[in-house]
């Protein structure tokens, strides 16, 4: 097989206009039009020749769209995963959001870079390979999931209905390079409880807004224990995102002259496999306790967010992969190969702090796999955008992954 001539007939205007008619669905999670793509998809897939299905999972009636090429067999399998929902548009936008537009360097929309058009660039490499006349040897499954955005909903619906492969690909945005490694996500929430007094007695006060700045410094600052080695504790990471202040629960602003006396702190922490969720909170539990000793007469609570009442929620798990793994290899071989030089391998900033659900698919699926998708450096901005020689590239690095890992009869094991 000539790979070069393959390359070459990649269509690249087929292919942007795909990626453009992607966009052009406005998905936000848990709306009709999510649903409505998703139907898109398998009729797409379908047309191409796969066996494509939409499948339905949750009490609101959410679905998600697989579709699979069938190999001749003797060949290994590998999943393509991404999600279709998208965030919300924010103010600045100069383009349509859901425009499509394509100009001499860029593919623009809200959700192109996360994660359209890694979405496509999969679809492409397979249409692609199809319309070649490749025949694989392994299964190639194509998986479009909602729900990412609330932990990975959809991803998690499919492996609990038993889909598996032996590698998989997660598509979230890399800007093409290989992510080994990411951390897990976890949602918290502390509340600090002081004693109010009006500002002529402040002395006598606990001031929990006073404290909550304080707390904010030394969260942001964390690491957490038992990371296996310098690589693992990279990916720590604690933000606290939501700071409130003021009187009682309700935050009755209108007395500013009193001491506050309630303060609520919302974040997210970040950590490796191999750490726990746990040990995290009890990490944090310490900081909390020295937070009390510069503040006697302070209470703290913390509380994951996972045993609050976030009805479909999920928390994303950490993911890992070998740097000798046989995915990880061939997606290596497949960007030396279009781009001529190596390509970026490991836990890379700032991908390594992402949750994704390559998460879901290494610790629930079990499988090996990578993280490695076109977009990232113009993502969650106004103008959201992917550069057109990224996306092309993609599919390339895509299509021959998808040869290495699955084979093509006619060639050797």
């Amino acid at each position: 097989m000539d790979r070069k001539a393959l390359l070459d007939s990649v269509d690249e205007k087929a292919c942007l206009d795909f990626v453009s008619m992607m966009v052009r669905h406005k998905t936000y999670s848990e709306t009709e039009g999510e649903t409505i793509l998703v139907r898109r998809m398998v009729e797409e897939m379908a047309a191409i020749g796969l066996e494509a299905e939409v499948r339905g999972f949750g009490e609101k009636g959410r679905c998600n769209g697989v579709g699979t090429l069938r190999g001749s067999g003797g060949g290994r399998s590998l999943i393509f995963n991404g999600h279709l929902d998208t965030n919300p548009v924010t103010e600045g936008w100069t383009v349509d959001p859901w425009g499509g537009l394509v100009d001499d360097r860029f593919i623009y929309g809200i959700g192109v870079s996360n994660m359209k058009a890694s979405d496509a660039a999969y679809f492409c490499a397979v249409k692609t390979l199809i319309d070649a006349g490749v025949r694989l040897k392994g299964d190639v499954i194509l998986t479009y999931v909602v729900g990412e955005l609330q932990g990975g909903v959809g991803t998690e619906a499919l492996l609990k209905d038993g889909l598996k492969a032996d590698y998989f690909v997660n598509c979230e945005p890399s800007d093409l390079v290989a992510v080994t490694m990411h951390s897990a996500a976890l949602k918290f929430q502390i509340e600090l409880t002081g004693n109010t007094r009006h500002l002529s007695k402040r002395e006598e006060a606990v001031d929990a807004l006073v404290a909550g700045c304080d707390l904010v410094s030394h969260l942001n600052a964390m690491t957490f224990s038992g990371a296996a080695g310098p690589e693992h504790e990279g990916v720590n990471r604690c933000h606290v995102g939501t700071f409130r202040a003021a009187l009682g629960r309700d935050f009755e602003e209108w007395r500013p002259p009193q001491v506050a006396d309630f303060c609520m702190l919302k974040g997210s922490a970040r950590y490796a496999p191999g750490q726990t969720r746990d040990g995290v909170l009890a990490d944090m539990e310490a900081e909390l306790t020295a937070l009390r000793a510069r503040f006697p007469g302070l209470k703290t609570k913390l509380i994951s967010m996972d045993t609050m009442e976030e009805k479909g929620l999920s928390l994303m798990p950490p993911f890992e992969v070998k740097r000798d793994s046989a995915i990880v290899t061939a997606i290596n071989t497949a960007y030396r190969a279009v781009r001529a030089e190596e390509q970026p391998t490991g836990a890379i900033t700032p991908t390594r702090f992402y949750g994704s659900d390559a998460g879901h698919l290494y610790e629930l699926g079990g499988m090996e796999g990578i993280v490695c998708g076109c977009g990232g450096r113009y993502n969650t901005m106004p103008d959201e955008r992917v550069d057109i020689v990224d996306y092309i590239d993609m599919i390339k690095v895509y299509m021959l992954t998808i040869l290495e890992i699955c084979g093509a009869e006619g060639e050797g094991a």
